[in-house]
């Protein structure tokens, strides 16, 4: 099940976003729950404070108070993957919205015609996120990491490292063994000793592709060309 939440100071809108949001799950046939919010500091409080979990969030970027931007940076650091939706009249919030590695950017006066489907591409990718995890079994523990969380894996000698947002986790396998043990087609080489989860891949800009956490890796030129055609590929496929 997903969970979004809605956050404009406008009553009216609200309830039109959140009829829209509500109606792109049941056209993906997913089930969630849409909150609605006219006050920024509310769905701030119930997140960092009372723990409420948003797979999604719409965010008007001009409301009293805390505007969505300084709203967005707050709710990151609580929720990580959170896929965040900013709605504006100006123009020239595109570029941070950007930096802050937001899911989409739509214009207000746009909103019918681009709001449905930047909901409905988060909603696939959501869909597309869930349910896979990676395990990692040894004498002493077992650790299960789901494959959103997977950012890249590279070789560590006999070793390969996993590295998510919350660290470093090494497996006894090769480099290949690992790729072939995940089977997702959303996971690709971009050089002999790293792979790379395409769903972090922000873009590929001179010869690196640089992931939503700010890390960038190189990718090698023997790789380059296949890399950004699956990347296209697997992008024209699922959103």
């Amino acid at each position: 099940m997903l969970h979004i939440a809605v956050c404009d100071d406008d009553t009216d809108v609200v309830q039109i976003h959140k009829r829209i949001a509500e109606n792109c799950l049941r056209e993906c046939g997913s089930m969630g729950e849409t909150a609605v919010y006219t006050d920024s500091a509310n769905l701030l409080y119930d997140i960092t404070e009372d723990g409420y979990y948003f797979d999604l969030i719409l965010l008007d970027i001009e409301m009293p108070g805390r505007n969505g931007m300084e709203l967005a940076e707050k709710i990151k650091p609580y929720l990580p993957h959170v896929k965040i939706i900013f709605i504006t009249s100006h123009i020239e919030y595109a570029i941070d919205a950007f930096e802050l590695a937001v899911f989409r950017y739509v214009p207000k006066d746009d909103t019918a015609r681009r709001l449905p489907a930047a909901i409905t591409d988060a909603v696939r990718l959501l869909m597309l996120e869930e349910g896979k995890v990676y395990t990692i079994r040894t004498n002493s523990r077992l650790e299960k990491i789901p494959y959103k969380e997977i950012c890249y894996i590279e070789r560590d000698g006999k070793n390969a490292s996993i590295t998510t947002a919350a660290g470093v986790s090494r497996v006894r396998r090769s480099l290949q063994q690992v790729y072939e043990e995940l089977a997702a087609e959303e996971f690709i080489y971009i050089d002999r000793g790293c792979i790379v989860n395409m769903i972090h891949i922000m873009q590929i800009k001179d010869g690196m592709a640089v992931l939503k956490n700010g890390t960038s890796l190189p990718v090698s030129r023997s790789h380059l060309q296949a890399v950004k055609e699956q990347i296209n590929t697997y992008w024209g496929t699922h959103i």
